[in-house]
């Protein structure tokens, strides 16, 4: 009796997860093992989608690829500029308003303003910024300072990016430092300032080690948010990644292989790089950051 009762509750948990296993196979395993499928073979997509056999060539040609290499490079400057300057002014932002100034909901949603509004329309601002005849421009004109050409300039077009990505993304973290910083007992800083710590001794000997969990979680997020540039690469270049490749991601790699030249199986070779990178980065900070997980 027990048994059967065992197995009529076994069936029933079986049936509510059933939806949620479809779901997770439909739209995530079997994309990936397609995946994995087409970055063992040429496909051919003119006159009909062919598939040729190819083995690892696909892993090979990335080695001798340069465009590649450039697009890697230009991603990983990106993503170590970004993510360290977008988590310190994260923190700082939250700090500040957790500090009881006067006004701070009205702070608080103008600080996160950029974040809820859409990231070709920011892109789009500033280009407009960035233009030969934009605001800055016209700024330095006004100062008697000689004008440039922002987006023409390969040392400065990715720059650019990087700028507006930490002006818009850096308000979401803060929102979360900003949770994580009113969970944090008063208590503890009571005490330390009974036994003589001074603000700085306990932002350093409290406050940051009790964020450790949230810090993981900001910088782990930002890596992989930072390593998917796309949109603004794409709309900064008009799908090129220019200029001469400055602004070239492989996010944006991919997209011109598989779209634009029609080879699916370097794309999503390119993709298993891409893939590749994030997982193992995330793993060596999970080590430095002591295990915490996501």
């Amino acid at each position: 009796m027990l048994r059967n009762r065992q197995t009529r509750e076994n069936f029933t948990a079986y049936l509510f997860i059933i939806p949620s296993l479809l779901i997770l196979g439909t739209f995530i395993i079997l994309p990936i093992l397609y995946a994995v499928f087409l970055s063992l073979h040429k496909v051919q997509m003119l006159g009909g989608i062919n598939y040729r056999f190819f083995g690892l060539g696909n892993f090979q040609r990335l080695l001798t690829d340069e465009r590649v290499k450039i697009a890697l490079k230009n991603t990983a400057e990106y993503v170590v500029f970004v993510v360290p300057t977008q988590t310190i002014l994260a923190l700082t932002l939250a700090v500040t308003l957790n500090s009881g100034i006067h006004g701070k909901n009205l702070w608080r949603i103008l600080y996160f303003l950029p974040t809820v509004t859409s990231s070709a329309v920011l892109t789009l601002i500033f280009m407009w910024i960035y233009n030969t005849n934009g605001l800055l421009n016209n700024f330095l004109a006004f100062l008697k300072l000689p004008i440039y050409n922002w987006l023409g300039d390969p040392s400065v077009a990715l720059k650019g990016i990087m700028i507006m990505n930490i002006w818009s993304t850096a308000p979401f973290f803060m929102v979360i430092y900003l949770a994580a910083l009113q969970d944090i007992p008063q208590t503890l800083y009571e005490a330390a300032e009974l036994d003589g710590a001074n603000s700085w001794e306990r932002f350093i000997y409290i406050t940051l080690p009790l964020l450790q969990p949230v810090t993981f979680f900001v910088i782990a997020m930002g890596i992989i948010g930072t390593f998917q540039l796309f949109d603004q690469s794409y709309i900064f270049s008009g799908g090129t990644g220019g200029p001469n490749n400055a602004t070239l991601t492989l996010v944006l790699l991919i997209y011109q292989t598989v779209f634009r030249n029609l080879q699916m199986g370097y794309g999503a070779a390119i993709a298993f790089l891409l893939a590749s990178v994030i997982i193992i980065l995330t793993l060596i900070q999970r080590q430095f950051f002591g295990g915490y997980k996501i």
